[in-house]
């Protein structure tokens, strides 16, 4: 295969096919959150980033791999300097071959060095725009690392330090795991570029995950849209699945207006109370304090007894100064049943704080329930956790109705 590729030379960019490669939102979401909300650690992140690693990195790379030299791998080294050159880099480069026997590569990153490792059969399987995709792939993510004050390396480096703790929190979890995904699509962003086309990155992301050699990229891409159809959000640890990979690379190649929408439904899925990352957090406590002023709107009804609730739940709350949520933010698509079943309980707090108000405040409750689309769930937490009968529920759903 290798001496075919030699043959056959490496593919020409079509200047009409040059992509601007960005960071996702999601990254720059993340940095502008740590520079915000977490100073320490976003200091921390850039104390040693230039503390010379490449002896360690060498020493170890020499003891467990075989590395590569131009004149063994003369098509190796030419996809990895074409690559380098149709997306912006320079450095020098050093290539590794590991005794692992699955197909894959990865980058270790060392600061204006490229050291790229290839495992398994990898660099037998490709063709020539095959392996320019694999080296835009693993490339991309020096680039990714390196730009501007490499906040991008940093935000990683948080992320890697927070997780190495067997108490780390969901949401720094979540967090890292949602940054990982979307760096993958980036990189799969820069395979595409360097190759000049979606195809062969697609055909890599196949062959890695099938083992086979001869594969067909927009067969695939016909079977990812079909997976889409009946999937939700991504599942994956590190990487996102291949056919959401295919996917978003095909829409984003085709510059597809919806995309953004697309990639925070397929990776992150409506807002869930139950896998929050740290934007979320945010985000759903400002939700929070809007959606309390929309009930006590709605309820037209104050008292001592729920100033003091009030004020549990956030310090300081001062109802006049708070803007009502937009129930549209928080519609059936927008969130899922466990934050329906929070924005239930919260409601359940308030009218039960006062004795006197109980019904009013019920009766908003059952107003706001039916216009997110949660009135099943008020009836059956009135039944579960109040106790209520089913013809009581029953009724007060049904004077929410009338009242609307």
């Amino acid at each position: 295969m290798m001496q075919d590729n030699q043959g056959q030379g490496l593919p020409e960019l079509d200047i009409h096919n040059r992509r601007m490669l960005l960071p996702l939102a999601y990254h720059l979401d993340v940095v502008d959150y740590l520079r915000r909300e977490e100073r320490h650690a976003w200091e921390w992140s850039g104390s040693g980033l230039m503390t010379d690693q490449t002896e360690g990195v060498r020493d170890a790379m020499l003891r467990d791999t075989y590395r590569l030299e131009p004149q063994g791998h003369p098509a190796v080294f030419e996809a990895c300097h074409t690559a380098m050159e149709r997306l912006g880099i320079t450095a020098p480069v050093t290539l590794y071959q590991a005794n692992d026997g699955s197909m894959n590569a990865s980058l270790v990153y060392v600061p204006g060095e490229i050291h790229l490792v290839f495992f398994g059969p990898i660099l037998e399987k490709l063709d020539a725009a095959e392996l320019l995709a694999l080296m835009g792939h693993e490339l991309s993510h020096y680039l990714l690392w390196s730009l501007g004050e490499r906040e991008h390396y940093r935000a990683s480096r948080v992320f890697d330090h927070a997780l190495s703790y067997p108490d780390a929190r969901p949401s720094h979890r979540e967090t890292a795991r949602l940054l990982s995904l979307n760096t993958e699509l980036f990189a799969d962003r820069g395979a595409a570029i360097a190759a000049g086309a979606p195809g062969p990155a697609v055909a890599v992301l196949v062959k890695v995950m099938t083992g086979l050699t001869n594969v067909d990229p927009e067969a695939y891409l016909r079977q990812a849209q079909e997976v889409e159809a009946a999937s939700g959000k991504s599942r994956g640890v590190s990487h996102p699945e291949a056919y959401l990979r295919a996917r978003a690379l095909q829409l984003w190649w085709a510059d597809d207006p919806e995309l953004a929408q697309w990639l925070e439904k397929q990776l992150q899925g409506p807002l869930s109370i139950e896998a929050l990352d740290l934007m979320g957090q945010s985000r759903l406590t400002a939700m929070t304090r809007g959606f309390l002023a929309r009930f006590m709107a709605e309820a037209a009804h104050g008292s001592d007894e729920i100033e003091t609730q009030l004020r549990a739940m956030f310090p300081g709350y001062g109802r006049s100064e708070e803007v009502p949520l937009d129930l549209a933010q928080i519609a059936p698509e927008r969130i899922d049943d466990a934050t329906r079943d929070y924005f239930i309980a919260l409601m359940f707090d308030l009218a039960m704080a006062d004795p006197d108000a109980v019904d009013a405040s019920m009766l908003a409750a059952a107003k706001i329930a039916a216009e997110i689309g949660a009135s099943a769930q008020l009836t059956a937490a009135l039944r579960r956790d109040l106790k209520w009968t089913k013809a009581r529920a029953d009724k007060l759903v049904a004077q929410a109705g009338k009242a609307a």
